[in-house]
């Protein structure tokens, strides 16, 4: 015998729903059905949702920061005598600055980032110390492809030191402190002559115009007058042979409050200013605190792994720096979670790899 359907059920089963406003967009994939391009499948990113539409709003950002120019605002009435020619408008672009963790260096990103410095796409860097010598030492030694699971203790016997699911001899280290420790004594002989101490950017500067390889990020750097920041210098093996380098000769001085100037009035004079930012630490929150010298970066893209639940930098979202003043409020931010390994070769490929969306 028939019943009626609970009234309280139906009710909470079947309830209405308001309109979806006109702006609302749907999702939808990608459609393999068609031959897809490489650009066409990273376009369809936006609509599918969860990180992948993550990524396709950093991509946009990023084109954003790209195409951007000062003439497309209007001359304030304060606005300097500099700034008043149309064609130092046109061509007075955002500044971009690029943070990563040294493991990006130590893997196959490495050659993206010399992309980026080699094309002048990106003003300045902040990386750790790791970040800066393996990209010297990749240039004296290889890195190998190896396996997360190996035995520490087995590779501690074999002299082999496991980054990740990377591998790198030990001799490669060693042959770094050869090629090092000449180029200390040398600087140490001018900052004697000269008196002027060296500060992480021109230390890192010089190493740049001594390597003289055209596979180093920091050679383009120095070719390019693109500073290099690094305010943990000593916090890997350019620290230990520092370390063995002030026994053997003392008395070279790594000046950071130079460079902490420096970065932080390059900011303050960027008429735009936008952050990218693979990973967390001293990458991110260096870029971050520059920024709020000028009360916040006008665009944002994290990308890393980590959570925020533990109250760290790392981990924390881009409204956490909007409360700080390092992202401007009402800017273009995101973060997407993911290895950037993954997701960073895919934005540059949407972005920097592709002309200027201007042109």
């Amino acid at each position: 015998m028939a019943q009626s359907i609970p009234t309280g059920a139906s009710a909470a089963v079947l309830k209405p729903s308001e309109p979806m406003p006109d702006f609302a967009v749907s999702v939808e994939g990608p459609n393999f059905e068609q031959d897809i391009s490489l650009q066409q499948l990273l376009d369809s990113y936006k609509r599918i949702g969860f990180q992948a539409n993550s990524l396709g709003q950093a991509i946009d950002i990023v084109n954003k920061m790209r195409k951007w120019r000062l003439s497309e605002e209007p001359i304030g009435a304060d606005e300097s005598d500099e700034y008043l020619d149309p064609d130092v408008r046109a061509n007075t672009k955002c500044n971009v600055f690029l943070g990563y963790t040294s493991n990006l260096i130590s893997s196959g990103l490495r050659e993206i980032i010399l992309y980026l410095v080699k094309h002048k796409h990106i003003s300045a860097i902040v990386t750790t110390a790791g970040g800066i010598e393996e990209d010297f030492i990749k240039c004296i030694g290889k890195t190998y492809l190896a396996d997360f699971s190996l035995d520490g203790a087995d590779l501690r016997k074999r002299g082999m030191n496991r980054i990740g699911n990377l591998i790198v001899p030990n001799d490669n280290y060693c042959k770094f402190e050869d090629w090092l420790t000449p180029i200390l004594d040398a600087m140490l002989v001018e900052q004697k002559a000269t008196g002027q101490v060296w500060t992480p950017s021109s230390f890192i500067r010089r190493l740049g115009k001594e390597i003289d390889n055209e596979e180093s990020v920091y050679y383009w750097a120095y070719k390019n007058d693109i500073p290099v920041f690094c305010p943990a210098l000593t916090d890997g093996s350019l620290g230990d042979m520092m370390y063995f380098h002030s026994f053997k000769n003392p008395g070279l001085v790594v000046d950071i409050v130079q460079d902490i100037r420096n970065i932080n009035e390059l900011s303050r004079k960027s008429r735009k200013a936008g952050m990218i930012i693979l990973g967390g630490g001293v990458c991110k929150h260096q870029i971050a605190n520059a920024m709020l010298i000028r009360n916040g970066a006008d665009y944002s893209v994290y990308i890393n792994t980590g959570q925020e639940f533990d109250g760290s930098d790392s981990g924390a979202r881009p409204d956490e720096a909007v409360s700080w003043g390092k992202i401007r409020a009402g800017s273009e931010s995101v973060k997407v979670y993911a290895d950037a390994t993954l997701v960073f070769p895919l934005l540059v490929a949407a972005t920097f790899a592709k002309p200027t969306p201007s042109e």
